[in-house]
């Protein structure tokens, strides 16, 4: 679990950076939600922050974990509530 976490911080990490997520980077679903603690512990963001000279980019970029399971059903239900 320590090398996963690791690996979904670097990728996470590398796609913050495409993306320029500025406004954070949010990590849904039931994996992260169920492993909150671990992804707190220090491996998933040291390796979110490991890109050399852009980490002090990744340091303003803030990482959330959404809790709630129902986010995507809410999402879609905005949606469908906003096409009339």
């Amino acid at each position: 679990m320590t090398l996963f976490c690791e690996a979904y911080g670097a990728e996470a990490g590398n796609l913050a950076l495409k993306l320029l997520s500025y406004g954070g980077v949010y990590l849904a679903g039931g994996i992260a939600a169920k492993n909150v603690e671990r992804l707190s512990s220090g491996g998933f963001l040291q390796a979110f922050l490991d890109k050399g000279r852009m980490q002090p980019l990744l340091e303003r970029m803030p990482v959330h974990i959404i809790l709630n399971p129902q986010v995507g059903l809410l999402g879609a239900a905005l949606y469908a509530a906003e096409q009339g």
